[in-house]
């Protein structure tokens, strides 16, 4: 069994073979058959947020592909994005592979090269050599010029569902002699916002300072600056029944305390769209009870009557959290949000 010990632990659970790849079957899948039926594209083009296995699925190509660490060649376009750096990729890419029969480049965030250095870089792409195989991952697709694109076959990486990513966190922390109650897997997955590789990290901080081997929400919280669970509920609670000096008092208190006013937000909303949907479609109410600890449940179920429960509070709480990233005044924008859903009705 793998464990963690000094090294992160999204390096020792980074997937070794496609089927350990978790939620991209689109582009696995369609890689897997390319190799069986020798259909190998000579550049590749793989495009999605960050953690979402890009660089992993690359190297698993290469390791299909036979290709030996000696051939593999790891560049990071953010720090190598001039034109000197592409020239002497071009001079080496030409030489035949030590051992491989492959000279493969990962050319990582992309999208950072220059101008110049694009143009340097297209020629290798428009007649590249029989032995080279490039895969350019990028985060920002848009930013990679057509000509480019039109030579690269594109892969598009979708962000896990939370439920995957707190399936995997769960699963990892099984690995390493941990248990996880559910609701701390569904706060950890929740905070990562997407990415496999923010999951592990917040994760690997949790198991760090756990006092023993079951690891509860609280832990979670503490480690990760999340609000507390109780302000969470109190704030939800504020709004559902349209107090607003409970709610604005619950602010001031997360803001008093240092905590992340959009980190509390994005909680709030996850919170409000279970009760929303609790609502008017009551028999979803049991698959909640999965990504729910009890308490929340509970306080979820008693607040579906409210007047504060309905599609415009959570439509208002979605634009503050959107106005927050770039706010003077990074709670303003929830706290107007609270008085107008407070003042209507």
């Amino acid at each position: 069994m793998k464990k963690a010990g000094s090294t992160t632990l999204y390096r020792v659970y980074r997937p070794q073979s496609f089927k350990e790849v978790h939620g991209q079957p689109q582009v696995t899948d369609t890689l897997e058959k390319a190799i069986k039926h020798k259909k190998v594209a000579h550049a590749y083009l793989f495009s999605g947020s960050r953690g979402t296995g890009k660089t992993s699925v690359a190297r698993i190509l290469a390791k299909e592909l036979g290709v030996s660490s000696k051939d593999l060649y790891e560049i990071d376009a953010a720090s190598n994005r001039g034109i000197d750096d592409i020239r002497s990729l071009r001079e080496g890419v030409y030489v035949m592979p030590f051992e491989s029969p492959y000279k493969f480049y990962i050319i990582d965030e992309a999208h950072m090269l220059t101008k110049d250095a694009w143009n340097a870089f297209l020629k290798t792409l428009e007649e590249p050599p029989a032995h080279a195989i490039f895969v350019l991952a990028t985060t920002e697709r848009d930013k990679v010029p057509e000509t480019i694109q039109s030579r690269c076959e594109i892969y598009s990486f979708k962000q896990p569902t939370r439920e995957m990513l707190a399936e995997v966190v769960a699963d990892v922390a099984k690995k390493e002699g941990f248990s996880l109650e559910r609701s701390a897997a569904e706060l950890v997955a929740l905070l990562a916002e997407g990415s496999f590789r923010d999951a592990l990290s917040i994760l690997q901080k949790v198991l760090a300072v756990s006092d023993n081997k079951k690891v509860e929400i609280a832990e979670v919280e503490a480690v990760s600056g999340a609000p507390r669970g109780e302000l969470v509920r109190a704030l939800l609670e504020g709004i559902a029944k349209k107090s607003p000096s409970t709610a604005l008092g619950v602010i001031q208190q997360a803001v008093s305390e240092n905590m992340d006013a959009r980190t509390l937000a994005k909680l709030l909303i996850h919170r409000m769209r279970v009760v929303l949907l609790m609502r008017y479609a009551p028999e979803l109410a049991e698959s909640f009870s999965k990504e729910l600890s009890e308490t929340d449940l509970v306080l979820a179920k008693s607040l579906v009557k409210e007047r504060g429960v309905n599609s415009d509070t959570l439509r208002a709480l979605l634009e503050a959290y959107s106005q927050m990233a770039y706010a003077a005044v990074p709670h303003l924008p929830l706290e107007l949000a609270v008085i107008e859903i407070c003042e209507d009705g």
